[in-house]
């Protein structure tokens, strides 16, 4: 009788920061070899990374006796001899030192299980439909620690059902409390642990939910109630560390723990914000995908040219949706919307790269970058996030109000979820339902104008930066600079240490690309020494236009070049005024 696979792991011993881990597969086996894989990638991270090199203390019993292993590749295990055998037994120990929301971290205070980096699986030797079937998934771990999970079972034995569930099941144990809220009949559960014990403010925790309730309300008026009736979300509170992976029906958020301590506003919007994204990733993600991503092969890059969507859809809607449900103020949008606009104006690789293009290789660069990265690549999550600006500003426009890119979203939704009966997108797709909504409704086109459709793909497929100048414009709002950036400029990206200022990046435009290197240490201006960012800004403050002696460190040598600072760009960043009628039909609430 085929069945599931046994997936066991021991987190009592936190101190050693490994896991340790053991499978075990019961007959029958199809051949005399069976081969075991770690996945090397997982939805959300299009990284290849390598789990294997953190296993150590290979082992394996067939029916009780030990039996050879062997590794294999860079990611399998290859065990002969097991044809005939009732069960197999695989045991191994893994370092679960990185502290980040894509990996295993344990220590003596909490336990972060991240499947596919966990569980090596089985690829040949048995009927791989057995993968489809429920597995068995147990966790030890000390008794007053209390388990975040979305499988269903009891603490410390659950089922997942499949191999994508058992993948996508994240598992985030300590002691902390379980904090759970119900929303129009599905049920929210919040795990908080921080990174260096310190006390979580009771005080930020409160405001927090209060903010989850108020944005989850938002997806629910927009979406409907969701067929699934739990979502876990895990919140890892770190000196610095920032990221967020969605999972099936749970989330794993990484902020600095100044995000819930009162003063720190902009933490707590980046928080708000980043809870939201995560949370829309339920619906643009995991239920509605590319087409190539509906049977995941995660042994191999799977390229999708549609990251664009499904990143940059989910910032701008994400973060819209914030503003609707009153988590966000509309200055809360507006300061967002300038640190953005700043990011935007600091980089110039949309003359390029696509974003077709970017999305297409973001395995080799969103999560690969280097220093001169910026000047010919773009990120899809935030050149992303311009281009719908741009969609749902003409079609807010064109239509007088009555629809925006969140109709394009749950249109496309509706139609092509995982359960429906056309599954998976392309960008035929989408370009036809925003062209099918532009011909049904009659939307106005105006003169010398291209229809919607012609829009989207010249936004997605050319290399040129999209007119969110113009597109502000059009819902009332206009952009200016900030009015700190007086003083000479010289374009530079600097990073800080005790006595050394380095040179991380160029900026657009800046007057000593080509005469200063990222990597060189910044020594003295006209022969002042300076030490820090501050130091140096003030030493070029009013040399615009004049030759300036710039005396750098490189590879430990001293030398001089001469650099002209210009006038600061002063880009248009910061948003002013009030807003028509165009915006305040996207700010309205589906309430």
């Amino acid at each position: 009788m085929k069945s599931g696979i046994s997936f066991h792991v021991d987190a009592t011993k936190g101190a050693s920061r490994r896991l340790r881990v053991n499978i075990e597969i019961d007959g029958p086996f199809t051949g005399d070899v069976l081969e075991l894989r770690f996945p090397r990638w997982i939805p959300g991270s299009y990284f290849i990374r390598e789990p294997m090199q953190h296993l150590s203390d290979l082992s394996a019993t067939c029916d009780g006796k030990e039996i050879e292993t062997r590794r294999i590749d860079v990611d399998g295990i290859q065990i002969e001899g097991v044809s005939g055998a009732s069960k197999l037994s695989v045991t191994y120990r893994l370092l679960a030192a990185e502290m980040t929301c894509r990996a295993n971290h344990l220590d003596s205070s909490h336990v972060h299980i991240m499947p596919p980096y966990t569980w090596v699986l089985p690829t040949l030797g048995i009927d791989l439909n057995r993968m489809d079937l429920s597995h068995k998934v147990t966790l030890d771990k000390p008794k007053d620690w209390q388990t975040a999970t979305q499988l269903a079972g009891k603490e410390g034995e659950w089922i997942a059902n499949g191999r994508d569930e058992l993948l996508d099941a994240i598992m985030e144990s300590n002691s902390n409390p379980m904090i759970s809220f119900e929303i129009e009949g599905c049920m929210q559960y919040l795990k908080l642990w921080d990174s260096g014990g310190l006390e979580i403010p009771k005080k930020g925790v409160d405001r927090l939910i209060e903010a989850m309730k108020l944005v989850i309300e938002e997806h629910f008026a927009l979406f409907g109630v969701p067929e699934w009736k739990d979502y876990w979300t895990v919140l890892h509170l770190t000196d610095s560390g920032r990221g967020g992976l969605e999972h099936l029906r749970s989330q794993t958020s990484m902020m600095p723990r100044r995000c819930l301590q009162e003063g720190n506003e902009d933490d707590w919007r980046d928080l708000v914000s980043l809870f939201s994204h995560e949370f829309l990733h339920q619906w643009n993600v995991k239920q509605l995908r590319p087409t190539n991503f509906l049977d995941y092969d995660l042994q191999k890059e799977v390229h999708s040219d549609l990251l664009w969507w499904f990143e940059g859809l989910t910032s701008w809607l994400g973060d819209i949706l914030c503003l609707r449900s009153g988590a966000w103020t509309e200055e809360d949008w507006k300061k967002d919307w300038t640190r953005k606009m700043k990011r935007h104006y600091d980089r110039n690789g949309m003359e390029h790269e696509s974003l077709q293009e970017s999305s297409h290789d973001a395995w080799i660069h969103l999560y690969r970058p280097n220093s001169y990265s910026r000047e010919v690549q773009i990120s899809y999550y935030l050149e992303g996030e311009m281009a719908i600006l741009c969609m749902d500003i003409e079609l807010r426009k064109r239509s007088g109000g009555k629809f925006g890119m969140d109709d394009i979203m749950r249109s496309l939704y509706y139609e092509f979820k995982i359960s429906s009966s056309t599954p998976g997108i392309t960008h035929s797709d989408i370009k036809r339902t925003i062209e099918d909504l532009e011909r049904e409704h009659k939307f106005d086109c105006p003169s010398g104008e291209v229809g919607l459709g012609e829009l989207l793909d010249s936004l997605v497929s050319e290399r040129k930066v999209p007119d969110t100048i113009g597109a502000m414009e059009k819902i009332g709002f206009k952009m200016v600079t900030e009015k700190k950036q007086d003083g000479a400029w010289l374009g530079l990206n600097m990073s800080n240490s005790p006595g050394v200022t380095k040179v991380r990046t160029h900026l657009t435009g800046s007057p000593c690309r080509d005469d200063i290197y990222t990597g060189d240490e910044i020594v003295a201006v006209d022969g002042l020494r300076v030490k820090t960012c501050k130091q140096m800004s003030a030493a070029i403050y009013g040399n615009k236009g004049v030759p300036t002696t710039i005396t750098v460190a490189r590879e430990g040598v001293l030398r001089e070049v001469i650099v002209t600072p210009i006038e600061n760009p002063h880009h248009l960043v910061k948003v002013e005024g009030e807003g028509n009628s165009i915006w305040n039909a996207i700010k309205a609430t589906s309430r």
